[in-house]
């Protein structure tokens, strides 16, 4: 499967934005989907993700109830809502597919087969 993610851009702190990744070649049937960040000078963090067939993953506290992930599989999209947005959420944002699904190894980035290119989001303050 490859991903294409897209949506990112400058946003104000306190707004919001919505990201996409879209898979082609394949369906999302079968896979799990997390969303992943990597920030200049820092480790690539997991954000957010779904587990095939629907169960949330959580990321870090300071993204719980600000970031959302939900699922169109008749679009093929996996979107990233991402609420009050702020400096420090500015990062290049990925979106990757892992078909084995092991629940304690979904917020690892090695745990995902496949990734997108990653879409950049800047946040000003």
């Amino acid at each position: 499967v490859q991903l294409q993610a897209s949506g990112g851009g400058l946003v104000q702190a306190g707004n919001s934005l919505r990201l996409s990744c879209v898979a082609s070649g394949s369906t999302f049937r079968g896979y799990s989907v997390g969303w992943f960040r990597q920030a200049p000078g820092k480790e690539r963090e997991f954000v957010v993700g779904i587990r095939w067939p629907g169960s949330t993953i959580t990321g870090a506290d300071s993204l719980k109830g600000r970031f959302t992930i939900s699922r169109d599989m008749a679009k093929n999209t996996v979107y990233l809502q991402m609420n009050n947005l702020e400096s420090e959420d500015t990062a290049v944002y990925y979106c990757a597919a892992s078909a084995r699904g092991i629940l304690s190894t979904l917020r690892v980035p090695s745990s995902y087969e496949h990734w997108g290119q990653g879409t950049l989001v800047t946040v000003s303050s």
